[in-house]
């Protein structure tokens, strides 16, 4: 056999990896914003046929089985409500995400990791209280000098978020690509424009 027999012998389209199912909760409320609540197709599937998920919307493509052909779905809701988290994990993404991906010393996007304004070497805690996004080059110029030492200032003081807070932070940063069929669950809670 010449070729690549493997993809000829699955037969898998590239286009079904690029296929995602987005998950809305009971209210029909996206689980999360940021990251997206996506599914891959094969576990909306799945979840269809188990009777967890509704089917909201669908791709015009299929996949099939011998007995059965199946159009992808693009949008599930689940049947049963799942309670939103109350308490916000400390994880560098929440943190980045609470701090909008920018440096809280220059406001620049690139480069981030996250520095403590009162420093570990003076007693300083890691906690949503002492910790901030910021990007390289000011976390080097800062280093372990208190912020009047090192002669800068933060945009706005660390503290802890609250979850709906992080959700609604979330919203403000859409993925690369959105299907035309998620638009209306994305945005219906939105406040319109005057």
């Amino acid at each position: 056999m010449d070729g690549d027999f493997r993809t000829e012998f699955v037969r898998e389209p590239g286009a079904l990896k690029q296929h995602p199912a987005l998950v809305l909760n009971a209210d029909y409320r996206p689980l999360s914003y940021y990251p997206l609540s996506l599914w891959a197709w094969q576990d909306a599937i799945k979840a269809a046929w188990l009777d967890r998920v509704d089917i909201v919307a669908e791709y015009d493509e299929v996949v099939r089985s011998p007995s059965t052909e199946i159009r992808i779905p693009s949008v599930v809701v689940l049947k049963d409500y799942v309670k939103p988290q109350k308490r916000v994990a400390f994880t560098r993404f929440n943190l980045f995400l609470r701090d909008g991906f920018r440096c809280q010393y220059c406001g620049s996007k690139g480069d981030l990791t996250f520095d403590h304004v009162v420093p570990r070497a003076a007693g300083g805690v890691t906690s949503w209280e002492n910790v901030v996004a910021a990007c390289a080059p000011c976390n080097l110029r800062k280093g372990s000098k208190s912020l009047r030492r090192a002669g800068m200032s933060l945009r706005k003081p660390p503290r802890r978020p609250q979850a709906e807070e992080l959700r609604n932070t979330g919203r403000r940063f859409p993925p690369n690509h959105l299907h035309e069929s998620w638009i209306d669950f994305l945005y219906w809670d939105t406040e319109l424009d005057a």
